[in-house]
């Protein structure tokens, strides 16, 4: 039996009150208040939940993932899996599964939706309704993941309804996935039983989708970040409303998770246990976690921070043990296994060669926003040498290659544009969702030496100049790395540098960014490996348009 003395943050009905709490058996067995809060003293209260969260993204495993996030009080992950499963299938789940159990964290995994996410793709598995039936009796899955077919939905698609059943009759919570959808469509998609939105871009968007009966995330992930543009809802719709990252590289998770989001949103004028309900209670209520809120009975899962002002989190307990402390973690350095899934060979520069259109035609492009995951299309005069179309870096139109990594298959060749490359190339075998290697740069050969340096080790991300290269290995699915989460951490801090100060990258965060360039569930327009994809459509175009 254990006791804490604290001024404990009820966040339930917005009280503070100075008091003890005792433990046993990893639960809080009873709380007794002492008297009014005292200043000088710390503050307890439930840990913090990211909403929803891609771990794969971090490029760590899950217990390295835990490891970094204690430290910031995050006790437990909305987790969708749904990155190693389109690799590896139900095996990948099951590998997330197994690998989060060897750590003290709660992780709530989905069971994933749309694997492959659609047919317009190649991906390395296929996750069918009965893989979902049986992914529904482990504990550790709490949810149908993200529903990002959400044409499928609007269509009544048989296997798309029958998962929406099937999730029904467990009583699961079912995750959205719908950006821009808006009017009707989205009345539509909310009728079928989706209860969440972590894509919504606009204000008004999620305002529309909160009057349908949807609970919006607000996403502030590394590459997506939607939290300035809908925080204001906060505060009249905090109790419909979570915090999430989406997809957090280890950089970023090093620096701070959640804890973050709360600081901000606090000097945003936003009543603190409005805050701090949207980043404990909803998310624990909502896909019925298995995470202690600081009440009598509850398993023993919370935070002491120095104030609620400055957020400093000083100490994380879950199931009572104390698992980070004064910025350090706690829970064991633990290697995970390597799994993967990837069989290509080695790209040559005559492999990507674009032939010159007919005169007249104009090249269609896919142009980055900064910040965002949607992209637009631009036409543009193609820059041609030797019958060739080319690079045009002075413009900022650079080639990019989406290769498949699952069987041997040429690779498929489009533009982009706002990557702002001077010199070589980056390249990545994280690319949702089917993580087939994806690669921006400035000429062929730099272009393919990326690529080959991915192909060497089986997955990660690299980049390459005139003068120098560099490697991140990803071996666990071609999407993680079994090492020290810290280190990681430390490479990928140097190789995103590396894309930035050496080939003159102007995004914030380049890797992140080039790996939605093949994410097609989001318009407007994207590459797979089968060729240049218009979201809004939901079909291919050709790489050339001709002039009216």
């Amino acid at each position: 039996m254990i006791t804490y003395t604290a001024n404990l943050v009820n966040v339930f009905d917005g009280t503070i009150e100075f008091g003890e709490i005792t433990i046993e058996n990893r639960r809080i067995q009873q709380i007794k208040y002492i008297g009014v809060e005292r200043m000088g003293e710390k503050y307890m209260l439930p840990g913090l939940i990211d909403a929803h969260i891609h771990v794969e993204s971090s490029m760590l495993t899950p217990a390295q993932f835990a490891r970094l996030a204690v430290v910031h009080g995050t006790v437990g992950t909305v987790s969708d899996p749904h990155e190693i499963a389109n690799v590896l299938g139900v095996e990948g789940v099951k590998y997330m599964i197994e690998d989060g159990r060897k750590v003290p964290f709660k992780f709530c995994f989905g069971a994933p939706s749309c694997v492959p996410a659609t047919n317009f793709e190649t991906a390395g598995a296929n996750v069918t309704v009965e893989d979902i039936a049986r992914l529904f009796t482990y504990k550790e899955v709490g949810y149908l993941a993200e529903m990002m077919n959400f044409p499928g939905v609007l269509n009544e698609d048989p296997a798309v309804m029958q998962k929406l059943a099937l999730a029904k009759a467990f009583n699961k919570p079912i995750d959205g996935h719908a950006p821009g959808l808006r009017g009707a469509a989205a009345k539509k998609y909310v009728e079928a039983g989706i209860e969440t939105d972590h894509e919504c871009f606009t204000k008004g968007e999620a305002l529309e989708k909160l009057k349908l009966g949807m609970k919006i995330l607000i996403r502030e992930g590394s590459a997506a970040k939607n939290f300035e543009e809908l925080i204001p809802l906060a505060d009249t719709y905090y109790s419909e409303m979570m915090f999430c990252s989406d997809d957090k590289h280890p950089d970023n998770l090093v620096e701070g998770h959640i804890n973050q989001l709360i600081k901000r949103a606090m000097t945003k004028g936003i009543d603190k246990f409005k805050v701090l309900r949207m980043a404990t209670i909803n998310p624990v209520l909502h896909y019925r976690m298995n995470v202690g809120l600081l009440r009598e009975g509850d398993w023993a899962d919370f935070i002491i921070v120095d104030n609620l002002e400055n957020f400093e989190v000083l100490e994380t307990y879950i199931d009572g043990e104390k698992v980070a402390e004064n910025g350090t973690s706690l829970i064991e350095n633990l290697k995970s296994e390597v799994v993967n899934n990837f069989n290509c060979q080695p790209l040559n520069p005559q492999d990507i060669v674009v032939v010159a259109p007919h005169k007249g035609n104009l090249l269609r492009v896919i142009q980055t926003i900064d910040g965002q995951l949607i992209t637009k299309e631009i036409l543009v005069e193609p820059k041609i040498v030797e019958a060739k179309v080319v690079s045009d870096i002075e413009n900022d139109i650079l080639k990019i290659v989406v290769y498949n990594r699952y069987s041997e298959a040429k690779p498929v060749v489009a533009f982009i544009n706002n990557f702002g490359l001077k010199e070589g190339a980056i390249a990545s075998s994280v690319a949702h969702d089917s993580h087939n290697i994806i690669a921006v740069g400035i000429d062929d050969e730099s272009i393919c030496e990326a690529v080959n340096l991915i192909v060497r080790e089986k997955g990660g991300v690299s980049a390459v100049s005139n003068l120098k290269k560099g490697v991140l290995a990803l071996p666990v699915a071609g999407l993680m790395s079994n090492e020290d989460g810290y280190k990681i951490a430390e490479s990928y801090t140097m190789i995103d540098k590396f894309a930035k100060e050496q080939l003159g990258s102007t995004l914030v965060s380049p890797f992140m960014s080039l790996s939605f360039m093949a994410l097609l569930v989001i318009p407007s327009l994207k590459l797979s490996d089968l060729g240049l994809f218009d979201g809004n459509t939901f079909s291919f175009v050709d790489l050339f348009r001709g002039q009216e």
